[in-house]
C-alpha cells in the first residue's frame, strides 16, 4: 500500500466515535465500531479469543467468535485498511491516527514539570482537545475504566493549563480552561480554586467571590461539607472586605 495515494485514516474517540478517511466520515456497524474502539484503546495486538470474549461477554464462546468474524467481514474498504488481521491476532494499523492518543500525550506533557509548555500546547486548541470525554454513552466495562482514567487526567491537565495561562498573563484562556474543569466536576475543589485564581489574576474580584459562593452552596447542598481552609484563604480578603 502506498500511503501517500490514499486519504489519511483517523479514529476519534473523544466526544463520540467517528471513523474518518480524509475529510469523509465513514459509517460502520455497531459491532465494527466497538471492535475498532477496543483496538484503539489497547494500542497493541490483541488475540481473537480475548477480543471476542471482551466485546461479547454475555455470549457463548462460539457465538462471540462468530460475532467477531461478522464485525470483521463488515469492515470492508476503509475500515479494513485500519487493521492488520493475523491468524490469531488483530491490531490497528500504525497508519491510523487516534485522537485519544494525541490528547493523552498532550495532557501528560502539560503535567510533566520537566517539559516546558509552550507553542501548540499552550493554546486554545489545547483547551478544545481536553474538553471532551472518552466515548460518552458507552457503558462497556472495557470502556468505563479507560474513560474514568481519562476524565481524571484531563481535569488535572485543564487545571495545570489554567495556571500556565495565568503565568503567561493570558487570563481569558486561563478562565476558559478552569471553567471546563468546573463544568465537568462542579464539586471538585481544585477546579474551583483554579477558576478563582484565574479570576483574581484578571482583577475580577466579584467573579472570584461569586464562584466561591456557588461552590460553597453546592458542596453543602450535595454533600453536607464545607470548603477547605485552603480554598477559603483564596477569598478571605474579599469576604472580610464585604463586612461592615
Amino acid at each position: 500500500m502506498v500511503k501517500s495515494s490514499q486519504h489519511p485514516l483517523r479514529l476519534t474517540l473523544l466526544g463520540g466515535f467517528r471513523l474518518l478517511s480524509g475529510d469523509d466520515q465513514i459509517t460502520v456497524s455497531n459491532g465494527s465500531e466497538r471492535l475498532l474502539a477496543f483496538l484503539a484503546l489497547g494500542c497493541q495486538a490483541v488475540s481473537r479469543n480475548l477480543m471476542a470474549a471482551t466485546l461479547w461477554p454475555d455470549a457463548p464462546e462460539r457465538r462471540a467468535y462468530a460475532s467477531l468474524r461478522s464485525a470483521l467481514a463488515r469492515l470492508d474498504g476503509v475500515g479494513r485498511r485500519m487493521l492488520h488481521v493475523g491468524t490469531t491476532e488483530i491490531r490497528l494499523s500504525p497508519d491510523t491516527d487516534v485522537d485519544f492518543h494525541e490528547a493523552r500525550a498532550l495532557a501528560q506533557r502539560i503535567l510533566d514539570p520537566a517539559v516546558p509548555t509552550e507553542g501548540a500546547d499552550l493554546s486554545t486548541q489545547a483547551i478544545t482537545v481536553l474538553s471532551h470525554g472518552l466515548l460518552p454513552g458507552w457503558y462497556d466495562e472495557w470502556v468505563l475504566g479507560e474513560a474514568e482514567q481519562w476524565h481524571q487526567l484531563r481535569l488535572h491537565a485543564l487545571e495545570a493549563l489554567s495556571a500556565l495561562f495565568v503565568q503567561a498573563g493570558r487570563h481569558a484562556e486561563a478562565v476558559a480552561a478552569a471553567s471546563l474543569a468546573v463544568h465537568a466536576e462542579p464539586l471538585r475543589e481544585s477546579a474551583c480554586a483554579a477558576l478563582i485564581e484565574a479570576h483574581l489574576a484578571e482583577g475580577n474580584q466579584a467573579e472570584a467571590l461569586r464562584q466561591f459562593q456557588l461552590y460553597e452552596l453546592g458542596l453543602n447542598a450535595e454533600m453536607g461539607l464545607r470548603p477547605t481552609a485552603r480554598l477559603c484563604e483564596l477569598v478571605a480578603g474579599l469576604r472580610s472586605a464585604r463586612r461592615p
